[in-house]
């Protein structure tokens, strides 16, 4: 398992927020997702054995957000 923290830039609008989140849990391998607005902060625990950070990158970069960068932290 790995947790995810996706910088985005600037969000403009909370609807962005059920737009990434549910893209993102559609993902297989998405445990738990937390778009927050005002940080302009993505978190996800994923099971890095059916997804991984660039993966929902790749998603997020879809829906036409910009990603600044991605941390990824392994835990068990």
């Amino acid at each position: 398992m790995e947790k995810v923290i996706i910088q985005l830039e600037s969000l403009t609008c909370p609807s962005c927020i059920q737009k990434i989140e549910s893209a993102v849990r559609k993902q297989q391998g998405v445990k738990k997702v937390n778009v927050l607005f005002n940080a302009s902060k993505v978190k996800a625990e994923i099971d890095n054995k059916e997804t991984s950070a660039d993966k929902l990158t790749g998603v997020i970069e879809n829906l036409g957000y910009t990603v600044e960068n991605t941390k990824v932290q392994a835990y068990n």
